[in-house]
């Protein structure tokens, strides 16, 4: 199974720490957040995964080259950010003959459990499937209510007026048939120009784990704080 790791911010918000090295391999208690990344993906069974990088791009491709793993990496330079979906538009005939593939923000510290994420995907087949946590100011993230069989009913990218407090995690499993809804435009982002269009057609699967977006200093310090670790079944 394939994964994008989306890993092209410039962790403007951490910086000075990212003035020196990327967001994806600033260290979690001495480990860096990249490391932790490919051993999830290789319990999750996991084998090719793309980065793409923008900011320091070369210190990636020397750690990529150094990591002792079973995942194939694939490090993808962009000149010119595309964001999150123009990634996925651009490397689409990499995962177009795949039934199903994972989308990962890198930036994400999580100890979610993929296998029963991945398990529920191709028990529903539905276009797409987005794992979703609680969180607690809604209007700055993605935010998604339900029908009662679980699928997405409406998805808003940092609304005024939330409707819930069930967020994007920045776990994702994609189809190609989902790619099709990604517009031409540069930059194209996920959360604002994709996921919308799935209404009743996304499932959305509750994350009760652990799991963190280090993209601030507060939470970048509180995650040296608590993280527990990786997932059980690594």
């Amino acid at each position: 199974m394939k994964a994008f790791l989306l890993a092209a911010g410039e962790g403007t918000r951490l910086r000075p720490i990212t003035d020196r090295i990327p967001k994806c391999l600033v260290p979690i208690r001495g480990v860096p957040l990249l490391a932790i990344w490919l051993q999830i993906c290789e319990a999750a069974g996991i084998d090719e995964v793309l980065i793409n990088v923008h900011a320091h791009t070369e210190a990636v491709k020397h750690f990529t080259a150094q990591a002792a793993c079973g995942v194939s990496i694939h490090v993808v330079e962009e000149k010119v950010l595309l964001g999150s979906a123009g990634t996925l538009r651009a490397n689409r005939r990499w995962v177009e003959s795949e039934e199903c593939f994972w989308i990962f923000y890198a930036d994400v510290l999580n100890a979610a459990n993929l296998n029963m994420m991945l398990r529920e995907h191709r028990l529903r087949k539905p276009t797409a499937t987005i794992g979703v946590y609680e969180v607690p100011d809604p209007r700055r993230c993605g935010i998604v209510s339900l029908r009662d069989d679980g699928m997405v009913e409406q998805f808003v990218e940092k609304p005024e007026n939330p409707v819930s407090n069930l967020a994007f995690s920045g776990l994702m499993i994609g189809t190609p048939s989902m790619l099709d809804a990604i517009p031409d435009t540069i930059p194209a982002d996920i959360g604002f120009d994709v996921l919308p269009k799935f209404r009743g057609k996304m499932l959305a699967y509750p994350i009760r784990d652990y799991l963190i977006d280090i993209g601030t200093k507060e939470n970048y310090q509180k995650a040296q704080d608590t993280w527990p670790g990786l997932p059980t079944y690594v």
